[in-house]
């Protein structure tokens, strides 16, 4: 029965997600998707071993949602059958529309410089409906590789930014990394993007403790909405970045001076590592061709940043974080 109930959830699941990848109602039949757009994204969803016997799945499970109403095919008789949505879904509730809005505002953030990223946003908000610019005109392209983000229970997002709007508790069912589950009342303090990762603060039960969540770990959430939220004593959110709870933190300003070559040279003589570096030439026939003096915090994103850039550059000051990439270098090569 056990085993039935699993299988019975996970389709529940899987037919919501796929509700939810459809573009919404209105969208033109050409930008649709098909079946085989969609196997592409949802194939680790299928646990049929031959490709035939997942796209069988998919039909059944599209044919389902045609017949509660809740999909439509866009070309009825058409090679291949596309479909959309015929009700808005979760993606398109005030609240996730905000949040979503708040994550791009944070991804153009890196690379449009900030008084034209406040010019860019007001036209976002307020004409949104009509782009000005299409994505065969407009791309942000990252210069670090971006993972996949987590795969959330379609409900989970929704009740946990709805909980923070309203201050409300919420019930979640939590899964660890052993797949042992429970289900505390949890009280949101506040939510996080790292990365491809969701994370919430928030208190646990009656404690006092300020736990930090991964949202892919919740595999169901609902909002209290007989309960309001507790309200951590002296959480702050700034504070708590600072202090490097996400691995994000603000870290100890140090005097940094790399020797640089390559690519690096110009990439840091237009974008340089923080206001008032200083760039020097090395003597020719130098091992490098720069020096980078510059006052910036010591956090794990540097460090990976100063381990990325391989052998285009050498940490000379301060010792302690020359000695760090040094090990760290020894331990990679270690491995080869």
């Amino acid at each position: 029965m056990a085993e039935d109930e699993r299988r019975y959830h996970s389709r529940m699941q899987r037919l919501k997600r796929l509700e939810r990848l459809l573009p919404r109602p209105g969208t033109a039949d050409a930008q649709c998707l098909d079946g085989a757009r969609l196997l592409e994204i949802l194939g680790d969803a299928y646990e049929a071993a031959s490709p035939q016997a997942r796209r069988r799945a998919l039909q059944r499970d599209l044919e389902t949602l045609v017949k509660e109403g809740r999909i439509q095919a866009v070309n009825p008789g058409g090679k291949p059958l596309r479909y959309r949505r015929l009700e808005e879904g979760l993606d398109d509730d005030a609240l996730i529309w905000e949040y979503t809005l708040r994550q791009v505002k944070d991804l153009i953030a890196e690379a449009i410089p900030r008084r034209q990223l406040d010019r860019l946003w007001e036209r976002l908000l307020h004409e949104i409906d009509t782009p000005v610019l299409t994505e065969q005109q407009l791309r942000v392209v990252s210069d670090t590789l971006r993972l996949q983000p987590v795969e959330l229970y379609p409900d989970v997002l929704q009740a946990v930014i709805t909980a923070l709007a309203q201050h409300q508790a919420l019930e979640v069912v939590y899964q660890n990394a052993d797949g042992e589950r429970s289900t505390p009342v949890i009280h949101p303090q506040a939510l996080i993007q790292r990365g491809p990762i969701p994370y919430l603060f928030a208190l646990k039960n009656d404690e006092d403790l300020v736990r930090l969540y991964a949202l892919h770990r919740f595999a169901g959430a609902r909002v209290r909405e007989d309960q309001r939220v507790r309200k951590a004593e002296g959480f702050d959110l700034d504070r708590a970045l600072a202090e490097g709870r996400v691995d994000f933190g603000q870290g100890e300003l140090i005097d940094l001076e790399i020797r640089v070559r390559g690519y690096l040279t110009q990439l840091l003589l237009a974008c340089p590592l923080s206001q008032g570096q200083r760039a020097e030439d090395e003597a020719e026939g130098a091992a490098f061709q720069m020096r980078i003096h510059a006052r910036l915090p010591q956090t794990g994103q540097l460090l990976r940043w100063l381990l990325g850039a391989g052998d285009n550059l050498e940490v000379v000051r301060p010792e302690g974080l020359r000695r760090t990439v040094a090990e760290q270098a020894r331990k990679m090569a270690a491995i080869y």
